[in-house]
């Protein structure tokens, strides 16, 4: 069933509408079989890159490449891809095995070779039993399931997912986000998976790439981007950050009287703040420690301890909730951090 991946690259795409740039020179490249998220608040481009890639934008300036081949001037029915998008778009009068056989149809494929796809896609998205359903008589969840395998049924060369799980409640988008990579991994189908949502992107992509106005700030494998922000933009925007005074000299910075390297993009030299993930701070019960706990937050597996530093400052720690049950509001403590780099940034 695995579909050969192909290379996808956006070079140099800019986009201007009227006065406003929503691409300022994007370049990207996805590796065949790859799934990079674009990741970013809204108004950063992340979509009308996917518009573009799609064929339903066009762009001012810039190329879209598929495969080592042009295709900016290929209207977006010849582009070969398949869509995902956050409303389902489901045809309410066709069953399901007839919503996901439709692309097939209009490609004029054989009724038998297109009901032999539908059913072998519906079986991949775990739906063959609700094959003569509509669309109204299904979850949810199960309507964007059934928007995918339609995408998959004509064997799209590329599958663009426009934030496909925004419209669904916290469950149902964790565990259709873990099916959507499941299936595009056993397919093997270049992805492009655009959201804003930074959980979905770093549970689901192999490389995440962080839009701020029109331009890339960083593409990394999630686990490089969370832990080695490139900019203060991208150490803002992805995870929780305290912001924590720290002085800097020769490539280390003094955080808490703890002195750690700063990572590529800190302030070189003097006074900054230090961005430290909650988990990169320690907190140890001390009777002489001279900040305080003030509030503790339970999470579930984890959970946030708040301190007041001598100075007024407070940030947050996060401990598993069994550790945090040793604190309460009140309790003298010392805090440090953990952590194998910091970004400083000026203060």
């Amino acid at each position: 069933m695995t579909t050969p991946g192909v290379a996808v690259e956006l070079v140099e795409l800019t986009r201007v509408y009227g006065t406003v740039k929503a691409l300022d020179g994007l370049s990207l490249r996805i590796e065949p079989g790859e799934l990079v998220a674009l990741l970013g608040p809204s108004g950063c481009g992340k979509t009308t890159a996917l518009r573009i890639l799609a064929g339903l934008d066009e762009a001012t300036s810039g190329a879209v490449k598929v495969d080592g081949k042009d295709i900016s001037g290929v209207p977006a029915n010849k582009r070969d891809m398949g869509m995902v998008f956050q409303a389902y778009s489901l045809f309410p009068h066709l069953t399901v095995l007839d919503n996901v056989a439709f692309g097939l149809k209009m490609r004029r494929k054989a009724k038998a070779d297109r009901l032999s796809r539908a059913k072998e896609m519906l079986e991949l998205v775990g739906l063959s039993e609700h094959s003569h359903k509509y669309a109204s008589e299904l979850s949810g969840g199960q309507q964007q399931r059934v928007a995918l395998a339609r995408a998959l049924a004509i064997q799209p060369r590329v599958l663009l997912l426009d934030e496909p799980l925004s419209a669904l409640d916290a469950k149902v988008r964790t565990q259709l986000r873990d099916q959507i990579r499941r299936v595009q991994l056993e397919v093997g189908i270049t992805t492009l998976f655009v959201t804003h949502d930074q959980e979905e992107a770093l549970a689901v992509a192999d490389r995440v790439g962080v839009m701020n106005r029109g331009r890339l700030e960083q593409l990394a494998a999630p686990a490089e981007l969370y832990a080695n922000p490139a900019t203060p933009f991208v150490a803002e925007f992805v995870g929780l950050n305290n912001k924590v005074a720290a002085r800097v000299s020769g490539g280390t910075a003094d955080v808490l009287g703890t002195v750690v390297p700063t990572l590529p993009g800190s302030v070189a030299s003097g006074e900054g703040l230090a961005m430290v993930r909650p988990e990169s701070v320690t907190v140890t019960a001390d009777p002489a420690g001279s900040a305080r706990v003030s509030s503790v937050a339970f999470l579930g597996p984890t959970s946030r301890v708040y301190v007041t530093l001598p100075d007024g400052e407070v940030i947050g720690a996060q401990l598993t909730s069994v550790a945090a049950r040793a604190f309460a509001p009140g309790d003298p403590v010392t805090v440090g951090v953990d952590a194998d780099g910091v970004l400083v940034v000026p203060s």
